[in-house]
Parts: C-alpha cells; sequence; structure tokens
C-alpha cells in the first residue's frame, strides 16, 4: 500500500538530495569493508574522491550504515549512501538507529539505499514486493522519512515505488535503456542513480575478458536476468558469462572519449547521476585508486 500523499517526500528534499551527490559518484564494494588493517585506507581514499570532485559514494553489497560513519567522519561534503542494505538481513529498527545516529552528527551526508537482495542468496525469500512495503511502514514509523531514502529498484512495480515511498531509484546493473524506462516510471522528481561498469581498459578481448569475468556471478541470479530479458536481451546473451552483445552494454571500455560517451549516454536518457564502478582484474578489496582518478580526469 502506498503511504499517503502528505506523506510523500517533498519535491525540495528530492531536490536537496540531486544537489548533493551531483552528477558523479563512485560505487565501491572495498570502501565497505570492515577490516581495522586497512580502515585508514579506506578513509583516506574516501577523503581523496571528494577532492577529485565525485558527489557520492555508493558502497557496494551488503553495507549499512556503520560501513558509512568513518568514511563520513573523514570527509567535509562527499554524501555516503548504502548500494544496498539488504531488508533481510538488517531489521528496520536498528536501520532506522543507524541512520538517526548519523543524521544527528552528520545531516544530510548518509543515504539509506535499500534492496531485496536474491532469492538464492536469502533462506525462506518470498514476497519481496510486499516485504519491501512493510519494511518502509517500519521505517516511517520510525522517523526515516522517506526523502532520505532510495530503493534499488529494476522492475516496474519497485520503480513505482521508489517514487511514491523514496526519493528515488538507484539500479543496479543497468544499461541507457533502462534508464530511460525509469525515468519514465520515476517521473522528474526523483533521483535516478544508476550504477555503471567500467573497465578501463582500450584492448576489445582483454577489456572484455575482465568485463566477463566480473559479470559471471551476477547471471546467477534471476533478478538481473530477468531485467536483461525484459530489455530485449535473449538467453543466449545470459549465459556462458554474458555474450559480448551483453558485455558491451553493461560496461564501459575503451579510450576516454568512448568512456566518457558511454557514461554520457546515462544522463542523456535521463539519469540524475551515475555511480561509477572501476572493475579492474585485481584481488577482492584491492581500491582501484588510479581508475578513480582517471575518471576523474576524463570527466572534467
Amino acid at each position: 500500500m502506498n503511504q499517503p500523499k502528505s506523506d510523500q517526500p517533498k519535491s525540495d528534499t528530492k531536490a536537496s538530495l540531486k544537489a548533493s551527490v551531483g552528477r558523479y559518484g563512485i560505487w565501491s564494494a572495498g570502501l565497505r569493508a570492515e577490516d581495522p588493517e586497512h580502515a585508514g585506507e579506506r578513509a583516506e581514499a574516501t577523503a581523496e574522491l571528494e577532492r577529485l570532485g565525485f558527489g557520492a559514494v555508493w558502497l557496494g553489497g551488503n553495507s549499512a550504515a556503520r560501513h558509512a560513519a568513518p568514511l563520513i567522519a573523514a570527509t567535509s561534503r562527499i554524501v555516503v549512501g548504502t548500494s544496498i542494505q539488504s531488508i533481510w538481513e538488517h531489521e528496520a529498527a536498528k536501520a532506522a538507529a543507524g541512520f538517526a545516529e548519523l543524521e544527528v552528527s552528520h545531516p544530510g551526508r548518509f543515504v539509506l539505499g535499500l534492496g531485496v537482495s536474491h532469492g538464492p542468496l536469502v533462506a525462506g525469500y518470498s514476497r519481496p514486493y510486499s516485504t519491501m512495503v512493510d519494511y518502509l511502514d517500519h521505517l516511517d514509523r520510525a522517523g526515516v522519512r522517506p526523502g532520505h531514502r532510495v530503493l534499488a529498484a529494476l522492475g516496474p512495480r519497485m520503480l513505482e515505488l521508489s517514487r511514491d515511498r523514496a526519493a528515488g531509484a538507484v539500479p543496479y546493473l543497468v544499461t541507457p535503456e533502462h534508464t530511460a524506462q525509469a525515468r519514465e516510471t520515476l517521473g522528474e522528481g526523483p533521483l535516478l542513480a544508476p550504477e555503471f561498469k567500467v573497465v578501463l581498459d582500450s584492448d576489445p578481448a582483454r577489456a572484455r575478458a575482465t568485463a566477463r569475468a566480473y559479470l559471471a556471478r551476477y547471471l546467477e541470479f534471476p533478478n538481473y536476468t530477468k531485467n536483461f530479458l525484459r530489455l530485449g536481451f535473449t538467453e543466449a546473451d545470459v549465459t556462458d558469462g554474458g555474450s559480448d552483445r551483453l558485455i558491451d552494454a553493461v560496461f564501459a571500455w575503451g579510450d576516454d572519449d568512448t568512456i566518457r560517451a558511454r557514461i554520457a549516454a546515462f544522463h542523456d536518457a535521463g539519469a540524475d547521476h551515475v555511480a561509477l564502478q572501476v572493475v579492474e582484474d585485481a584481488p577482492a578489496g584491492t581500491l582501484p585508486r588510479d581508475g578513480w582518478r582517471r575518471l576523474a580526469a576524463l570527466l572534467g
């Protein structure tokens, strides 16, 4: 059930969030990690992203407010969001408490990004849409207003929920075509901030191999494969690590001009903000800081 119109996020709140995150952000699972050995590096890397001009950092994986807190404390402006916090693994009351603590200490610096995760990862997974509605009801009662949260929405119903019960959507693993459809559903007010993967390599075979190795695990999840099929891809495109057609649609690779144009296509399709994920052939947890610097340079 959608909440009453009077309780929906106000347009000025949505506009404020759009202004805060700017046009470009960085999506990173490595910045979410909790090991104390590299805490200083993560904080310093986030401070550098702020200096480079990125408006937001989106913490990949099943992230929470506790992962964002040290990054926010190490910076003065950049917004930090979860992308995403699983509604199955984090109780709404705890999510609300984590949000409230950061909102008091650093107002407007933390965005609660929520998602329904994937059936293969969650025991007892069922009725994801209704479960999300119930979760948002709990957040409302706890005082987490719609203007402070976004949803990892892919399909039409979840996009409508992002419009009616949140400040917008942060779709993952999508194309400009999906962005155009999402903007039509959301309308002009809500934030639309798709994630987009970038391989900073101009060699076709090597770039696609890096991309394919990274994409393979996501093709095990029906949420993504069904969305690709809705976008016109075929079963052949989503098997064996993904076809070249699929790889080239969901990854940018090539020279600086090509990558810049691929990112611009999302804005042209209606995105307010693009969360850029640098994908490298590197050990898990490695922060692609040279890649972030190159992105900042090519984006000006």
